[in-house]
């Protein structure tokens, strides 16, 4: 298992959060994902690393949301 925290710019309410949630947590090897509205943060639990560019595909596909370094 591997934990990993993206900072997620452009969320501002809870729908925010649940697409976001939705979106990552259908990528393969995901098993829990908790979204923070207050730290705009996203913290990814999954079997193996993700790949980076995947994540970023998920959370285009929630809404006007942004992966940042």
């Amino acid at each position: 298992m591997t934990t990993t925290t993206y900072t997620i710019k452009g969320m501002t309410c809870g729908h925010c959060v649940g697409a976001v949630s939705s979106e990552i947590g259908q990528l393969a090897g995901v098993r829990e994902v908790k979204v923070d509205l207050g730290s705009g943060t996203a913290t990814v639990t999954s079997d193996q690393p993700l790949d980076p560019q995947a994540v970023r595909d998920a959370v285009d596909e929630a809404g006007d949301y942004e992966v940042v370094p």
